[in-house]
């Protein structure tokens, strides 16, 4: 180890022991958020806090349902260095005249709840009111991508990307991108534009496959989201044809291509590990299956292959106290919710808890043991639709009833924005198994539609909840332990 490495975990190893000894008083707990591009994760704490804050309805989140939360409040972060979630101008935007779907999930974001509540146990009781601080950690999926990058080496994350890259075409942009690889010669002398020429075109292909489906794996994740990296070597760089034991020679483009893809571990992937990644305790992966389902076998496989990559990032097994004191934090929870179950009718649900059961045990199996103790479920964190009966014929079919927003289109008919519509989305297969494999295709158009309006607090103090779908469910899952 790097003697600037070992002093970095060092230093981060004391910073986790004063949040420890912080903890003695009133302890925290760190729940991760996150999930793939338009997987909903803005709108699922949002909806979260909301519920917490207001008094939201949360009948299967037990301290809420038992009458011993007593309350919950926005405090200061504990990161300074770390962007506050943006709470108060998501709410602004759901509670507009029209309302509107907040801003997608673009870096790392942390919120402060400060619950007190009553413990479940009598003897505890008697010791008076428990606090806990739920800090939630908001970042994109495609970081946490990155950290199965950690394992491979250079040539190998090369082998596999091009050998996806030939599958998973991405139209012609793919076309290019490969013609362009496909000319280069690894041996031959690193050449800054070929650099830069390269990382373009790659790039490219990497956001014609994002715009194609949503649960890519490919990255890296800073390459789709770069922030303040953009135009970096750091990201300037692409895979190249190599044997996995080859060794590049030096001043080759080669070498070039593997010491730009060792930086770019050293200063983004690590760093995100040791100071967000590592020191989580909870985690909740929002996953859109439908998503998946709509883009037919191939998509499905693809997200497969998403969450094996998403277990391979999580250690196994809790730590004890000391452990963590010394080491960090182990996710010991770990939910993967299918979201946008408002988009079917509640008869599917088990069905798509069935299908993201499936997937996630046949990525655990890829992805080795993870330890964490991993709990599914489908949910709506805001529920935009609700459900009906309308008579087609003889048959009555049941059917979701939303706004659609301006220009999606469902049969041919396109929509303005102001307009009900209902839908009937389809009957999720039974079997999931016949999913996976293509036996028992799903087709079917989601709309995206319009969120409902959050209300704010009436004079009579009443507090309109927002609706959703086993929020409190996840919620009872997540943190509900601590609250006994």
């Amino acid at each position: 180890m790097l003697a600037r490495d070992l002093s970095l975990t060092v230093t981060d190893s004391l910073a986790q022991a004063s949040h420890r000894i912080a903890d003695l008083f009133t302890p925290s707990l760190r729940l991760g958020v996150t999930g793939l591009a338009r997987s909903g994760k803005t709108v699922f704490i949002t909806a979260l806090i909301r519920n917490l804050t207001q008094g939201g309805r949360l009948p299967f989140f037990a301290p809420h349902a038992d009458g011993r939360l007593l309350s919950a409040d926005l405090e200061p972060q504990p990161d300074d260095n770390v962007p506050r979630f943006d709470y108060e101008a998501h709410v602004a935007a759901l509670a507009a005249d029209p309302p509107a779907w907040p801003e997608s999930t673009r870096r790392v974001s942390e919120v402060r709840v400060a619950l007190a509540f009553l413990p479940q146990h009598p003897i505890r009781r008697a010791l008076g009111i428990r606090r806990l601080n739920l800090d939630i950690v908001d970042y994109p999926g495609e970081w946490l991508l990155d950290l199965a990058m950690l394992g491979d080496s250079y040539a190998a994350w090369s082998q596999d990307a091009l050998t996806r890259a030939r599958r998973i075409r991405g139209g012609p942009a793919g076309t290019a991108w490969l013609a362009f690889v496909s000319g280069l010669d690894p041996a031959a002398a690193e050449d800054e534009r070929t650099a830069i020429e390269g990382a373009r075109l790659f790039t490219d292909y990497l956001h014609a496959v994002r715009a194609q489906s949503s649960t890519t794996t490919l990255g890296p994740g800073r390459f789709l989201m770069p922030g303040d990296l953009e135009g970096s070597p750091l990201l300037t760089f692409f895979p190249l044809d190599l044997a996995l034991d080859s060794t590049p020679p030096r001043g080759s483009l080669a070498a070039m291509m593997a010491r730009r893809y060792e930086s770019y571990l050293a200063h983004v992937v690590r760093p995100f590990f040791r100071e967000h990644f590592s020191r989580l305790d909870r985690q909740i992966v929002l996953v859109d299956v439908l998503g998946a389902l709509n883009g037919g076998v191939e998509a499905t496989l693809e997200l497969e292959q998403t969450l094996a990559a998403v277990l391979k990032a999580f250690r196994p097994g809790a730590a004890s106290w000391l452990a963590s004191l010394f080491g960090g934090r182990r996710i010991d929870r770990l939910l993967f919710a299918a979201t946008k179950a408002d988009h079917i009718h509640h008869t599917s649900h088990d069905r798509l808890e069935a299908i993201l059961r499936l997937i996630t045990e046949r990525a655990a199996v890829r992805a080795g043991e993870a330890g964490a103790e991993t709990h599914v479920m489908a949910l709506a964190a805001l529920r935009a639709t609700r459900e009906a009966q309308v008579r087609d014929g003889k048959a009555m079919l049941p059917c979701i009833v939303g706004v659609p927003l301006p220009g999606e289109t469902v049969g041919g008919e396109r929509f303005d924005g102001k307009r009900e519509a209902a839908i009937f989305p389809g009957d999720l297969p039974v079997d999931p198994a016949a999913v996976l494999s293509g036996a028992a295709p799903f087709v079917a158009t989601f709309p995206r539609f319009r969120p409902p309006r959050l209300l704010p607090v009436q004079t009579s103090g009443e507090v309109p909840a927002p609706p959703h779908i086993r929020l409190d469910r996840a919620l009872d899952f997540l943190i509900g332990d601590w609250l006994t």
